[in-house]
């Protein structure tokens, strides 16, 4: 899913590409992308970007006439450019923005159609899409530690509640806990004054990295190329691969669809967090630490299985 960082390389590219011009008009072939029905859609021709914007992961164009569209593009929802007016293709395509200039394509991977528009009229509906979370980037240590302190959360749940931080999602604050080596199930509530100083930094240092690199990479042109999964990324979707701080492999937790990827070592004190569906299949056998799970390993090596 597109995160601050990510979601901050799509501004930088509407701002020098739209803003000031003309929406010639939406078109939109997927029905569930549309969320709202007043003001319809077809008021949002016709009329000029006056700002870009972010609320979140949410990117709002806000146009002549005090109307604003806002976009979530979810887990796989991605933008493109292509040539104005190309036509739609039938896979994947969910609608086209249009300009004189060029089209902008709202895409999304996969069989699940998640990607959100709305479209809401002055600044009273805007706000309505506001979970409310801090900005990360602008706010205090004080500020930052009262947010996750109001209420005793998991450090990842906390990072990524949009009600308690702006735009921060599963692979940002993989990284950002690993920086900061803190474990992602340790309660907010039993956090120090000074890890949560130290999380604080690590939080703004890491995201303003990320937003430079990524700028780097894409340079003028439309960030084609925006994933969840970055190469350069030091724990998030790097399952097995060592810890670029330590050489041990990073370890993962999946559920309900997400993944939380960590190192023991440098987060965890070396002790393993239980997998649940890891847990449910062997039951007893679950390690409890990199050792244990590396006996673990060698044992069904012995057994024959190439997979393990």
């Amino acid at each position: 899913m597109p995160e601050l960082p990510e979601v901050t390389c799509y501004l930088d590219a509407f701002r020098r590409e739209i803003l000031g011009e003309r929406l010639t008009g939406v078109r939109i072939r997927s029905p569930s992308l549309l969320r709202t029905w007043d003001p319809p859609i077809s008021e949002a021709a016709d009329r000029e970007v006056t700002g870009v914007s972010r609320i979140g992961k949410r990117i709002v164009w806000s146009l002549e006439g005090d109307l604003h569209l806002v976009v979530h593009l979810m887990v796989t929802g991605r933008f493109h450019r292509k040539p104005s007016g190309q036509a739609l293709p039938r896979r994947r395509a969910h609608a086209a923005f249009d300009f004189e200039h060029a089209s902008y394509f709202l895409t999304e991977a996969g069989k699940e159609k998640k990607a959100r528009l709305h479209l809401v009229r002055g600044m009273a509906g805007l706000a309505q899409m506001d979970p409310g979370g801090l900005e990360p980037l602008e706010i205090t240590t004080a500020e930052f530690s009262h947010a996750l302190r109001s209420e005793n959360r998991t450090l990842k749940r906390a990072l990524t509640d949009p009600r308690i931080l702006s735009g921060i999602g599963n692979a940002h604050s993989d990284e950002i806990l690993l920086r900061a080596r803190l474990s992602p199930v340790q309660r907010t509530g039993n956090l120090s004054d000074e890890e949560l100083a130290r999380l604080h930094a690590v939080t703004r240092d890491s995201l303003e990295e990320w937003i430079v690199r990524l700028r780097e990479e894409t340079g003028d042109g439309f960030p084609e190329k925006i994933t969840a999964f970055h190469p350069e990324m030091a724990a998030h979707g790097k399952f097995g691969e060592p810890c670029p701080a330590c050489g041990a492999p990073i370890q993962r937790i999946v559920y309900a669809g997400r993944e939380t990827n960590y190192c023991a070592a440098c987060q965890t004190d070396g002790r393993l967090l239980a997998d649940r569906a890891l847990s449910r299949l062997l039951k007893g056998e679950w390690p409890k630490t990199l050792e244990e799970l590396e006996d673990l390993r060698a044992s069904h090596r012995g057994d024959g299985d190439p997979a393990s």
